[in-house]
């Protein structure tokens, strides 16, 4: 058997507070204000959304239905806070002072292998063998 599929139907905030006024001041119940509006697909939806739109109504006011809060929060990573200037130049200097280092001790082990390597020639060249 197929089963129907549901279509959330999204309610502007106009219309909620409109239906949640008309609910107070006629003094409707759940059940009512939800058929009288045709809110959910039963009573019993109709009821539970009118229910929570009342709650958010009495704890938050008008501005707490105008919220959206389908969906889930955002967990992820927190954005990064730009850098004052100070900490950026004081960084970009170590940065280069760090690849210069990088490059003098690059050559120094170059020179050691070349150094070697001419030992190492001679050594053979003499007959003498290497400890």
């Amino acid at each position: 058997m197929s089963r129907k599929k549901r279509i959330n139907k999204k309610y502007s905030a106009e219309f909620k507070i409109s239906v949640i006024m008309d609910m107070r001041e006629n003094h409707l119940s759940y059940r009512e204000t939800a058929r009288k509006y045709n809110i959910g697909s039963n009573e019993s939806q109709g009821k539970d959304r009118l229910r929570g739109w009342e709650r958010i109504y009495l704890e938050e006011g008008v501005a707490g239905l105008m919220a959206e809060r389908r969906g889930r929060k955002s967990t992820g990573r927190p954005r990064k806070q730009p850098l004052n200037k100070s900490v950026e130049e004081d960084l970009i200097a170590e940065n280069q002072r760090l690849k210069e280092r990088i490059q003098y001790l690059e050559a120094e082990n170059e020179y050691i292998k070349k150094l070697s390597a001419l030992v190492y020639a001679e050594e053979q060249k003499s007959g003498k063998k290497r400890k």
